[in-house]
């Protein structure tokens, strides 16, 4: 039991550190059906900032992490309103130009970051706070992991709030939904089209600050998350924030369960066959979004 506990623990691990660095993409390629192969550049983003702001607050980690957290947000936002407004309002409808001008920008923020921070990973130095571990009933809960949970449950609850409870997040849905009725009814669509990607990119700086706390960052840390992103979110329906909060949970599982028979590469390998599989059985994933058919 103490086992079966402990895996459930490190499953539940797994999927928040999934849910937040594809909570995101929920937004820009759920919602906006905007491929954003930049994704990831924006989560090394909001990790340099954590970063920066370890250096700026050298003698006070713990008041460094608190900073950095809206700091890497309004960081990513301002990148994401500025890439929207340059680039990807242009090429709305066209998906493979997006994708094509998405994955040069990320090169180019790859490059940049090797340029201003050096080709060697940097480390970030955990609050005091997040240190430790707990024990309860023979489980091993790291206070750091528990942390990543809350900070990811905290932005799925603040996200769904702004969507669905705030005039901003309806017309948002609105737009995504009907773009031609919205802007008949006086929505601005192109204000509407910068918040949502701006918010999606926002949240993947947050996702930043998280991965942080994990390991040394460097020019890739986003790459290594961006397929797993896209993966959480087809596998749990795009454009719901629950579907992405099950797609998280989901893979999650299949990860810790085959590792736990097999290794890491060879788990991860295992689990992928097991998303494929089964968005061949059900495509549109665990949450499909439901529209009522025009004839």
């Amino acid at each position: 039991m103490e086992t079966l506990l402990q895996q459930g623990f490190n499953a539940l691990s797994v999927a928040s550190i999934l849910l937040l660095v594809g909570l995101g993409l929920a937004i820009t390629f759920g919602l906006m059906r905007v491929i954003n192969m930049a994704h990831g550049e924006f989560i090394m983003a909001g990790a340099y900032t954590a970063f920066l702001c370890g250096q700026l607050f050298k003698t006070s980690p713990d008041l460094a992490f608190l900073v950095a957290l809206p700091a890497a947000f309004v960081a990513t936002f301002g990148m994401g309103y500025l890439l929207e407004n340059t680039v990807i309002s242009r090429l709305y409808g066209r998906p493979l130009d997006t994708l094509l001008a998405t994955w040069g920008i990320s090169l180019v923020l790859q490059q940049a970051a090797r340029s201003i921070f050096g080709a060697q990973n940097v480390d970030v130095v955990a609050p005091s706070f997040l240190g430790g571990q707990l024990e309860i009933g023979g489980v091993t809960l790291p206070v750091l992991r528990l942390f990543i949970i809350g900070l990811a449950l905290v932005c799925v609850g603040a996200t769904a709030w702004f969507l669905y409870k705030t005039l901003w997040g309806r017309r948002i849905q609105a737009v995504m939904q009907n773009r031609e009725m919205a802007s008949c009814l006086g929505i601005s669509t192109r204000r509407v089209d910068a918040l949502a990607f701006s918010l999606g990119s926002g949240l993947a700086g947050i996702a930043g600050c998280g991965v942080a706390l994990l390991g040394s960052i460097g020019s890739t840390t986003g790459t290594n998350y961006i397929v797993d992103a896209f993966m959480t979110v087809v596998l749990g329906g795009v454009g719901t924030v629950l579907g992405t909060v099950a797609g998280a949970v989901g893979i999650g599982v299949l990860n810790t369960g085959w590792e736990n028979f097999t290794n890491a590469s060879l788990g991860k390998v295992l689990a992928f066959l097991c998303v494929i599989a089964f968005l061949q059985w059900k495509p549109a994933g665990f949450i499909a979004v439901k529209s009522r058919a025009l004839d």
